[in-house]
């Protein structure tokens, strides 16, 4: 983080590679402006899914290697980015990746088998307490982290939204825990979003395009996965376009869990600008500062003094 930013934005992620598929173009961006860029990340991502035949040996029912794996892909990401203040909740291998199982609706939920010191199961104050004491380190006057539904049901995202909003009100309390720092009370809070009549327009063009496969069996014009919200839930954008180069590198960096023949690179090629570059948010906590020609926010510090 750069040393006595001005501003300075705190992202809380359940997974390495969750926060560059969503905010990786506008923590780049802040970090190219001299804003301080915080990333706590909650698990290493033991329990993901491995697409890289030769690193199989790193699943959790072999070597059960992936999660120290991840942590060097998170690293290699946050230098594509510039950011360079980045933890784990807690320290490393404090929580373990909870695992997930698809329900029959199309979201996540809990897996069956959950490991006992897995995110899910972590105790919400003691959790919190770990990110307080960040909090009150760093001095954010904004965070950003998931919904209330975690995008798409996944426990750990959950999880994250849960620890981050307890911990954001907790931190700003005089009286709890002094030992954990001075009292800190984050100006603004904001939820990651997509935009449903952006994916849609995207698929549209890929589909007209002979593209059946990229987000198969999504419909351009059919229901949609929770984590793309309609455009009058959003309130700020962040045109971070400029910046989608140094977010596809970081994505690229996390190969065990995201391919180059993928969905986010045959957007990217395609519609990157739109959907990827420009970043989306839901303005939860705060006052909304000034908005551009969309009636949205164009800079998530917009309206908070610097200091």
């Amino acid at each position: 983080m750069s040393e006595n930013a001005a501003h300075r934005l705190l992202l809380v992620h359940a997974h390495p590679d969750d926060e560059s598929i969503g905010q990786g173009a506008t923590m780049a961006k802040y970090v190219a402006e001299g804003r301080g860029v915080t990333l706590v990340t909650c698990t290493a991502g033991e329990m993901g899914e491995i697409l890289v035949p030769e690193l199989e040996h790193l699943a959790a029912d072999k070597e059960d290697g992936l999660g120290e794996h991840r942590r060097g892909e998170l690293d290699a990401a946050m230098r594509e980015l510039g950011v360079t203040d980045h933890r784990f909740l807690g320290g490393f291998g404090t929580y373990r990746d909870s695992g997930m199982k698809w329900h029959d609706d199309g979201h996540a939920i809990a897996a069956d088998e959950i490991h006992d010191n897995a995110f899910w199961h972590a105790d919400l104050t003691q959790a919190a307490d770990h990110l307080i004491a960040v909090i009150r380190e760093v001095r954010p006057q904004v965070m950003v982290t998931y919904d209330e539904f975690g995008g798409y049901g996944h426990p750990d995202h959950i999880q994250a939204h849960r620890v981050a909003m307890y911990a954001a009100q907790l931190a700003a309390a005089p009286s709890y825990r002094r030992d954990l720092g001075e009292a800190w009370d984050i100006a603004k809070i904001y939820w990651g979003a997509m935009s449903e009549s952006r994916i849609r327009e995207g698929l549209r063009r890929l589909r007209d395009e002979g593209d059946t496969t990229t987000f198969e069996g999504m419909d351009p014009d059919g229901q949609l996965p929770p984590f793309f919200r309609p455009d009058e839930d959003i309130t700020a954008e962040v045109d971070a376009g400029a910046y989608l180069e140094q977010k596809m590198a970081a994505l690229k960096a996390h190969a065990t869990q995201i391919t180059a023949d993928g969905p986010f690179f045959a957007l990217a090629n395609n519609e990157g600008q739109l959907v990827w570059g420009r970043e989306l948010y839901r303005l939860v906590k705060g006052v909304p500062g000034e908005v551009g020609d969309h009636g949205w926010e164009t800079d998530l510090f917009a309206g908070v003094p610097a200091g």
